[in-house]
């Protein structure tokens, strides 16, 4: 990264290109491991997990979101800590545990989640992100986006 200036275009490309990995990651994760758990959990109660067109968009609006904030929080990582494989673990960890961390903690604790599901959510959670971190971070390194 030789680039110490923000600039809106490079980020909004790369955002679009890592968003492409987290609504894949999500959309498997939540489909073939949370899904089937979550509704198992609540009995089959209607209504619960289940997707519709509303739902979709505001799930497609959070995964642009977080690959936002993940795409930002390795510039700031890289602008400090070079651009490098380790400011990818280390900036994708530190957003991982800014969100799925204390999402599925606080959802497993208000009796919305069961404390299991942790062990699936959280390490492919976490995989997500530092994959996530790992192709801004090669997007950044393009002269195009210097």
């Amino acid at each position: 990264m030789k680039n110490t200036s923000f600039h809106w275009k490079p980020f909004i490309i790369i955002t679009l290109f890592t968003s492409i990995w987290i609504n894949i990651s999500e959309v498997f994760r939540y489909f073939l491991l949370v899904m089937p758990r979550t509704k198992a959990f609540f009995q089959g109660r209607a209504g619960v997990a289940e997707m519709d067109w509303g739902i979709f968009a505001i799930w497609a609006f959070w995964d642009t979101l977080l690959t936002a904030v993940l795409v930002l929080g390795f510039w700031l990582f890289a602008q400090v800590f070079g651009n490098t494989l380790k400011t990818a673990t280390v900036s994708g960890t530190f957003i991982w545990a800014s969100v799925f961390v204390i999402f599925w903690v606080a959802t497993a604790n208000m009796g919305l989640a069961d404390w299991k599901i942790l062990w699936i959510t959280l390490p492919l959670s976490w995989l997500e992100m530092v994959v996530g971190a790992f192709i801004a971070s090669k997007l950044y390194d393009q002269p195009r986006f210097a």
